[in-house]
């Protein structure tokens, strides 16, 4: 009896050893498993743990299952950034947007322009790497001038490009697209990488006003002493006021619909405030990229991949918080300027506030 009881506790201390080098293997198995397959992408299955969950951001980035990036644009396995995996989508998304608009009807006058010598004379050149780049003013246009005169050759590096060179365009080496031959210019447009850059309509229109009316560079007097009486002559309500041009006028200018009598007048530099539509015709030019000032930390580097330049050149740094939108600053400068002002100057820029996929400021809707 005695022994039957030992043969007993025998077998019930080899069940519970049993259990427990199941339950052990069992974890090791599990543990194994967690840092093997712990990356879903495949980076890095053979790698490292702990270079394992560096890249574990990688599976917050959704990607739906339906979109096909083109080959080129393929993400690497060394874009880790969730920021770069999502680019390419992003600048598909902003080209289906354009291509959508251009194709309404209703918006057809605020969206649609002759490709003209005035669109022509905005589009610089860079035949060395086939890149045409449209120059809207007030979003950054000077830096990127700056690289294009790097990559055509005339300067070996950005900082040797003296600020005086980079608009002279007799010594800098950038040819304007209106330089060339009909059958020449069409070549360029069918074949090179074409790109220009957007910011908010309204915010764009107050950095125009500051840059050329408020903060009047020297060397370029006549914003100050012909442009701006000429507007205050026209559209300022109180005649005995005798400060110089306010933003209210300037946008009373802008929003009326006979204003090209005095766009003659002014010339090219009506540039600075003319619509994104008049300057580069992107319903009647197939863009490649189309970049936003707010996003430029991401949409520089982008452009420069995807143009195939990213190792010859980099985007100058961008000072932390100068691309952001200032909301405040917008609402601000319009507060003191009537609905019926702001809803003609919304009227004009409609067409640059849907193209590119900017919301009708919250003031006009109010």
């Amino acid at each position: 009896m005695a022994h039957m009881h030992a043969d007993n506790m025998h077998h019930q201390w080899l069940l519970l050893a049993a259990c427990f080098w199941v339950i052990f293997m069992f974890m090791v198995a599990s543990k194994f498993i967690t840092l093997t397959f712990k990356d879903p992408d495949g980076y890095g299955a053979k790698q490292e743990p702990l270079i394992l969950t560096a890249v574990t951001k990688v599976e917050e980035v959704h990607v739906p299952e339906e979109k096909h990036w083109p080959e080129e644009f393929q993400p690497t396995g060394k874009a880790f950034s969730g920021n770069l995996i999502r680019q390419p989508l992003v600048h598909m998304e902003r080209l289906e947007l354009l291509r959508n608009v251009c194709r309404d009807t209703a918006l057809r006058d605020l969206s649609h322009t002759a490709v003209s010598k005035f669109v022509l004379d905005r589009i610089f050149v860079c035949d060395k790497h086939k890149i045409l780049f449209c120059q809207t003013p007030k979003v950054g246009n000077t830096q990127w001038k700056k690289v294009l005169i790097v990559l055509n050759g005339a300067f070996s590096s950005i900082e040797e490009i003296p600020e005086n060179i980079v608009h002279d365009h007799e010594k800098n080496g950038l040819p304007r697209l209106s330089s060339f031959s009909d059958s020449e210019i069409k070549k360029r447009l069918n074949l090179y990488f074409k790109f220009f850059i957007v910011r908010d309509p309204f915010e764009r229109l107050i950095s125009a006003f500051k840059d050329k009316f408020v903060h009047n560079p020297r060397f370029e007097p006549w914003y100050r002493h012909e442009i701006a009486p000429g507007i205050i002559r026209k559209y300022r309500k109180n005649r005995t006021e005798t400060k110089g041009l306010q933003f209210e006028d300037f946008v009373r200018y802008l929003g009326d619909p006979n204003h090209r009598w005095l766009d003659l007048q002014f010339g090219d530099h009506i540039i600075h405030w003319v619509t994104y539509v008049e300057l580069c015709a992107p319903c009647e030019i197939t863009y490649s990229v189309i970049g936003h000032h707010e996003t430029l930390e991401d949409d520089a580097p982008y452009i420069l991949k995807a143009a195939g330049i990213d190792h010859l050149v980099s985007y100058p740094t961008i000072p932390p918080g100068i691309t952001v939108y200032n909301r405040t600053k917008v609402e601000r400068y319009f507060s003191g300027i009537s609905k019926r002002d702001i809803r003609r100057l919304y009227a004009r820029f409609e067409g640059d506030f849907k193209l590119f996929g900017y919301r009708e400021p919250d003031f006009l809707l109010n």
